[in-house]
This record gives C-alpha cells, sequence and structure tokens, in this order.
C-alpha cells in the first residue's frame, strides 16, 4: 500500500468526486425511495433497481477499468500522452464491433468481448510494434495510434454512412452510453475488471523498477519483453472489456493518471493504485450529473461525449501545474540521396497530380458499373458536374497539408497538423453552431469556422504559453479540445434534429452539395492564403531555430507566432468546409513531403500542397467509383487511404 504522506492529494480528489456524484445519485434517488407504497411508486423503484443503480454501478467499474488501463500504458511505455484512445486500442474495438454487427452477427452472439478484444489486439500490435522499431519513443507511439484510430474511425464511419439503417444504433453505444436495464452487465465487467486487477497488482514490483532505466532494471532481473508484454495485454484487455459493453469512453484513461500524478501520486505503485479510483469517481460523477440534468433523454445521450465535456476543462485547467518527464522529441531526419533534390521532388508531384486530375476528370463508371471514359456530347454535361467538386477537394487538400506545414515547424513537433491540435474540430464547432443557430450560406459556415478554430488556437496558445510552446503541452490541449469539441457535436448530433443529419454529412465530408460557386470560393480562399503562407518562408525556416536565434536574427517572435497560427486557422477552417475535420491531409501531406526530400520551408509547403491536392483528388474518385452509383465521402476515404501509407513510411524510417 502506498505511504499515506503522499496520499492526501489523491485522497481528497477520490473523496471529493465521490461525494459530488453521491449528492447527485441521492437526489436522482429520493423520489424513487421516500413515495408512499403505490403501484406508481413501485414502478419508479423498480427503474431506480434495475436501471439507475446498474448504470452508476456500470459507470464506476468503466472509470476504473479505463483509468488502470491508460495508468499501464503510461507507465510501461513511458509515456504520459499514451491511453486507450490516443494509442488507437478503443477505436480497433469499436471497428471490430461495428464489422462483426454488419457482416458477422453470429460472433456478437458467440461473445462481445471476443470480437472487441480481437479489434483491440489487432490495433495494439500495429502500433506497439511501430513503437518498438524506435525504442517506444513517445512520438512514434502516439502518432501511430492517432493515424490508427483515426483509419478505424474512418473506416467505421463508412461502413456506417453506407448501412444507415441497420447501424443506426451504433451511433449513439459507439460514443459510450451507460444505460442499463439490469445487472447483467456491471456484474459481468465487475469479475472480468478484478481478475485483471489481481495480475496488475502482481506485476507493480517490476513495473516499478523501470523507472531506474531499462539496463538498470535488466541487471536486477526484470525481463523486459515479458514485462512489457504482460501489461500491455491487461491494458488492452481492459479497454476491450469497457468498449465491448459500453462503447467507446474516451479521455478518462488520460485525465484520471493526470490527475492522480497532480494530486502527488509519483511513485508507479502510487499512480496504479489512485488512478482507478480517480477514474471511476470522475466517471460516476459525470453519469450521475447527466442522469440528473437530462432526466429522461439521459438513455439517449452518449455519457462517453459527456465526459469529455466536463474532463477537457478539468485538464486545461490542470495543465500549466503538470510536469511531464517523458518528452515528446522530433524524430531526426534521414539522410536523403543526392540525385534527389527538391526540384525533381516537385516536379514529380506536380506530374502524379496531374495524371490524377486527367484520371478524375474523365474516367467513371456507367450505369450498368462498366468503367467508362467521357467523350463526345456528354463530356461538357459530365464536366459542370465533377469539375467543382475536383477543383474544391484539390484546393481543399492543399490548404490542409499547407496547415500542417506551418503548425509542425511552429510546435518543433512532427505530430501537429489541424486533426491532431484540435482546430478542425474548432471549426466543426464553429459550422455546428452555424447550422444549429441561424443555418447562414457558404460565407456564413465559414466566418464560424474561422471562429471556432481561431478560438481553439487561442485556448491552445494561452495554455502553452507558459511553458515555452513545448510539445507535449499543445499535444495534451489540442487532444482535451478535440475531445470536447467532438462531444458537443456528439451530443448534438444524438439529438435527432434533422439538422443532424447535415452535420453528420458535412463532418463525412462529402462534396454531394458542392457548386461551381462554392467552388469557385474555395479555390480563391486557397490561392490566396496559400500564397501568404510561401511569403513567410523566411520565418518558418528560422522558427524550427529555436527562440534565441530567432530573436537574434531580428524576427519578431511573437507576432511571427501569432500570425503564422492565425493563418494555419483560416487556412483549416476554409478547408473542412469542404472535406470535414477527418480528412487526416494535413497530417499526411507534409510527412510525405519531408519524406521526399523537401525539408525546407518553402519547398516542403510547396511539395505538401501538390501532395494533400492529390490525395484528396484520389480519394474523391475513389469514393465516387467504388461503390457506384452511390458515393463515400472524399474525407473518409483520404484517411482511409492516407493512414496506411504514413504507417508504412514510419515503419521504413524505423
Amino acid at each position: 500500500m502506498p505511504s499515506s504522506r503522499h496520499n492526501l492529494g489523491p485522497a481528497v480528489a477520490v473523496l471529493f468526486l465521490l461525494c459530488a456524484g453521491g449528492a447527485v445519485s441521492w437526489l436522482l434517488a429520493a423520489p424513487a425511495l421516500s413515495g408512499p407504497a403505490e403501484p406508481g411508486y413501485d414502478i419508479a423503484r423498480m427503474v431506480f433497481h434495475y436501471s439507475t443503480l446498474p448504470r452508476l454501478a456500470t459507470a464506476l467499474l468503466a472509470g476504473a477499468a479505463l483509468a488502470l488501463s491508460g495508468a499501464l500504458f503510461q507507465q510501461v511505455l513511458r509515456n504520459p500522452l499514451a491511453d486507450p484512445t490516443t494509442l488507437g486500442v478503443s477505436a480497433g474495438a469499436n471497428l471490430a464491433l461495428v464489422v462483426a454487427s454488419l457482416f458477422l452477427p453470429g460472433l456478437l452472439g458467440a461473445g462481445r468481448d471476443v470480437v472487441a478484444l480481437a479489434g483491440s489486439a489487432a490495433a495494439a500490435a500495429v502500433v506497439v510494434s511501430l513503437g518498438a522499431r524506435r525504442g517506444f519513443s513517445p512520438y512514434s507511439l502516439v502518432l501511430s495510434g492517432l493515424v490508427l484510430s483515426l483509419w478505424c474511425g474512418g473506416l467505421a464511419a463508412i461502413l456506417t454512412y453506407l448501412n444507415q439503417k441497420y447501424l443506426a444504433s451504433l451511433f449513439i453505444w459507439g460514443a459510450g452510453s451507460l444505460a442499463q436495464q439490469s445487472w447483467a452487465i456491471p456484474l459481468s465487467l465487475l469479475w472480468k475488471v478484478a481478475a485483471i486487477a489481481i495480475i496488475c497488482a502482481l506485476v507493480i514490483r517490476p513495473l516499478s523498477l523501470l523507472d531506474l532505466g531499462e539496463s538498470t532494471s535488466s541487471a536486477l532481473g526484470v525481463k523486459l519483453v515479458r514485462l512489457r508484454v504482460i501489461v500491455i495485454a491487461c491494458a488492452v484487455t481492459l479497454a476491450a472489456f469497457v468498449t465491448s459493453a459500453v462503447g467507446v469512453i474516451g479521455f478518462i484513461g488520460l485525465v484520471a493518471p493526470t490527475i492522480a500524478r497532480l494530486a502527488g501520486a509519483r511513485r508507479p505503485a502510487q499512480l496504479i493504485f489512485w488512478s482507478p479510483l480517480i477514474g471511476a469517481a470522475l466517471l460516476f460523477f459525470a453519469d450521475a450529473t447527466l442522469q440528473f440534468a437530462a432526466g429522461g433523454l439521459s438513455n439517449f445521450l452518449p455519457t462517453g461525449a459527456v465526459t469529455a465535456i466536463f474532463g477537457s476543462p478539468l485538464l486545461l485547467a490542470l495543465l500549466p501545474r503538470l510536469k511531464i518527464r517523458h518528452r515528446i522529441q522530433q524524430a531526426p531526419l534521414r539522410k536523403r540521396s543526392r540525385r534527389w533534390d527538391a526540384k525533381v521532388s516537385i516536379a514529380i508531384a506536380a506530374a502524379v497530380l496531374t495524371v490524377l486530375l486527367l484520371l478524375s476528370i474523365s474516367l467513371g463508371r456507367a450505369v450498368g458499373g462498366s468503367w467508362t471514359l467521357v467523350f463526345g456530347d456528354y463530356f461538357r454535361d459530365i464536366l459542370v458536374i465533377r469539375l467543382p467538386k475536383i477543383f474544391a477537394v484539390l484546393a481543399s487538400g492543399a490548404m490542409l497539408a499547407v496547415a500542417g506545414a506551418i503548425l509542425q515547424r511552429l510546435t518543433g513537433n512532427e505530430m501537429a497538423s489541424p486533426e491532431v491540435l484540435g482546430i478542425s474540430a474548432g471549426s466543426t464547432f464553429g459550422v455546428a453552431i452555424a447550422l444549429f443557430a441561424i443555418a447562414p450560406g457558404f460565407s456564413g459556415q465559414f466566418a464560424f469556422a474561422v471562429i471556432g478554430a481561431t478560438l481553439v488556437l487561442l485556448v491552445i496558445l494561452l495554455g502553452a504559453r507558459r511553458a515555452g510552446f513545448a510539445p507535449e503541452r499543445v499535444l495534451l490541449a489540442g487532444i482535451a479540445l478535440s475531445a470536447m469539441v467532438d462531444a458537443v457535436v456528439g451530443v448534438l448530433s444524438s439529438t435527432g434534429d434533422p439538422r443532424a443529419v447535415l452535420l453528420m454529412r458535412w463532418m463525412s465530408g462529402s462534396t454531394y452539395l458542392v457548386d461551381g460557386t462554392s467552388a469557385a470560393l474555395e479555390v480563391a480562399i486557397a490561392a490566396v492564403l496559400i500564397t501568404l503562407a510561401l511569403a513567410a518562408r523566411r520565418w518558418l525556416d528560422i522558427l524550427p531555430l529555436g527562440p534565441a536565434p530567432s530573436v537574434a536574427v531580428g524576427m519578431p517572435l511573437a507576432k511571427a507566432r501569432l500570425a503564422l497560427f492565425g493563418l494555419a486557422g483560416l487556412l483549416t477552417a476554409a478547408a473542412t468546409l469542404t472535406v470535414g475535420p477527418l480528412s487526416f491531409v494535413g497530417l499526411m501531406g507534409p510527412h510525405l513531403a519531408r519524406e521526399a526530400g523537401l525539408t525546407r520551408a518553402m519547398p516542403q509547403m510547396i511539395g505538401a500542397a501538390l501532395i494533400g491536392g492529390g490525395l484528396m483528388v484520389a480519394a474523391d474518385f475513389v469514393g465516387r467509383t467504388i461503390v457506384s452509383p452511390y458515393q463515400i465521402p472524399a474525407g473518409l476515404v483520404s484517411a482511409l487511404i492516407g493512414a496506411p501509407f504514413l504507417m508504412l513510411m514510419m515503419r521504413r524510417r524505423a
């Protein structure tokens, strides 16, 4: 048992959350328990006994399991950003359950846990294998997890989009619904979590020795490979059990260990002991508050989304006090062959983009499904429909890629992008407010998207300013804000409002409603903003050298950072209006440009713009033809195309 001298802070945090949740739970229980023994009150007691109480018990168990999973991941991988969400484990389980629900429903009858565990294990195997090739560096692990999470989420979204009548209920469940009708799920979770907790108790001592370093712990007899396999298996299993039972509840596995550290849990044993208690209390309080505030609607509102709304501001408020020992470092650049210079790489990218444009314009599928080239009398009619969509996605992909290149150079972190830092989510939030408030046209949606992206950027900058824009703090702030904004959008989408259908279509990156006017505006905005980004190439070449050299050469550091962050926000807001927030191009484009040898600011931005535009054109072409006459949104297809390529590149560079 951890020393009581160090446990006052974590104990106070647990006690506060439990008391708050208990008080709200009592408000829920009082009407059912204090009424007379009449038929109406008997029904209320039955609802309380078989629905409310099991739901609160499930919240306690799920919160404890996710927090323990996050603490185990963070300790064994030496990564304070690791949890089932950032490592893609929960997304893998969710994808496996969606695929089984659609194609192999018999597997769900045999055991949902087995299906979820298979998906989680596959996701963890991919992420850990990539991390192992780079010495389990925090950068490679979190980047691999985010890539895989986005890929799994995109594929699950495509399946849901194509089979909405079969998978409509998975939307609320996938966002983390704790609604219960019996004690079956909490009792099942109880023994499963208890069994894993016993195994974790047996490995606490060797796990604690990892703080001494790998060489020292090996000298003391710790079998590092065996220990990692056991601990990761326990963490993956816990996340799979929770996902199988209640869906994806993000953020708990990240915020609970963070609160435990800030409250005073320094040693690994203390962290593993207190994190599950804090996670259980946090989810218990969030779900009790949801039930009290929403009443009968609480069964239709995803608790996972509401938890993110509660937890994100808490993590942002505590972020300035967090001392992160495991710093995320930018991966060193590989030496390039001299035969490939910037001009050759850019020329190849431009040639590939030209071929993609010609194929996308002229090639399609006929009514019977056969491939055909467009020519003759129908060519002009097809161009009127097809050209606006092609040039809109081309401009959007180029803008996202340039925004990603700017953010990566500003933060000194290859993992920075509009998707990861929450800027795309901020634009989504702005568009959601526009749709639900006044439903404006393109100009109004663009204004709201810019406001949302700018607000997210300002919050990130304010939160990271005291730490000198340290990459890990910027990432934590971005993850927190992205989770909060996505949660708000998820709550809006689960209300059943008809406008939610429009929001979901827009979030998927569908170009169905793009016309000539909106495409022309998108291209014009892209031309202006990318020109401004290229004009700032000197700043972007100097900033990666550090604050002191930048000031020494006469650059106005604060103004330059503010202007570049604002420019990245404008690029992101304009692009997400066409391809949605899930495109992944803002992370993919700069990486592939760097892989092509484009390391200086201007060549990298030009190459990233060509690659990002080409990726979106290819995604639009594939989405339009692969399941013709139906269309898959280009934003989702781009994530499915980009993620495997990026992970392959990471494996080659390991």
